[in-house]
């Protein structure tokens, strides 16, 4: 019997990806694994630490611990249309945000890497629970709040208005999707045992496309209320093709990532392999 830690955040998306796998909706060999249930921000911190086997990871914060982990090529969170928002209660633009005061979800997250590379001079940052962003600006404890995973879907109806939508940004500035999560494993595991995990997730991914409601019984469990029609629209904008495999478009737009971090001298080059092939 093989056992691995598994840690992934209790959002839908990653909720939607792990059930099969962790439910042995699947076959599964014999491979079993503990599962941790984490915000994005602690998953990355525990990165750091080498907590976890198999983790969801901030494509930012991975080459921080990239010589203990790799990336898996099932899993990802990573697309068009899908990235962090700016928010605001007070109409301020884009051209006020170097002055704003900012909670963002994660000093190592790939929305603060995104507000980070558009506006280098906004350095008024606070790091806050992502859940915890939109009351924050509501109470005028903000000027502004980077919002990521399903508030995107919430914020307007709370009364607050967004000042820019970072994936747009980044979409425009350089033609590629953007990278946001995905999962990566430890380096020094045998490959055969990396690649067999590898496909053990895609094949979870795979059985959720085909049997939707089968996952959403676990999808409820962790949603803190969320309403369904919101849960669903949180997997379907996460949950896509790159999710069962990037592929070669989803690996050439995360090494552009970070190449342009290289290059604006915000992360080391990344000298070890980026995947499991």
């Amino acid at each position: 019997m093989h056992k691995f830690s598994l840690a992934f955040s209790p959002c839908p998306n990653d909720c939607f990806i792990f059930d099969a796998l962790i439910h042995k909706r699947i076959e599964t060999d014999d491979f079993e694994f503990t599962v941790h249930l984490e915000d994005v921000e602690t998953l990355n911190h525990g990165a750091m630490e080498g907590k976890y086997d198999v983790t969801k990871l901030s494509y930012a914060a991975f080459p921080f611990c990239s010589e203990n982990y790799q990336w898996l090529t099932a899993g990802s969170a990573l697309g068009a249309k899908c990235g962090p928002l700016l928010v605001s209660k007070n109409n301020h633009n884009w051209n006020e945000v170097d002055s704003l005061r900012i909670a963002i979800p994660g000093e190592m997250t790939t929305a603060n890497f995104l507000l980070s590379l558009a506006k280098p001079n906004a350095k008024n940052k606070t790091e806050v629970l992502f859940s915890d962003i939109e009351d924050a600006v509501l109470q005028n404890r903000f000027d502004a709040g980077l919002i990521i995973h399903e508030n995107r879907f919430t914020y307007e109806q709370k009364g607050l208005k967004k000042i820019r939508d970072l994936g747009d940004w980044w979409e425009e500035t350089y033609s590629s999707p953007i990278p946001l999560g995905g999962i990566a494993i430890r380096r020094n595991l045998d490959e055969k045992i990396k690649k067999a995990i590898n496909r053990l997730i895609r094949e979870s991914v795979e059985f959720a496309f085909a049997h939707p409601e089968e996952s959403m019984p676990f999808v409820r469990a962790h949603s803190q209320a969320m309403d369904e029609k919101v849960m669903k629209q949180h997997i379907d904008l996460y949950v896509n093709k790159y999710s069962l495999d990037l592929g070669e478009v989803g690996k050439n737009a995360i090494g552009k990532m970070y190449t342009i971090a290289e290059t604006n001298q915000v992360i080391h080059k990344i000298v070890r392999p980026l995947f499991v092939e």
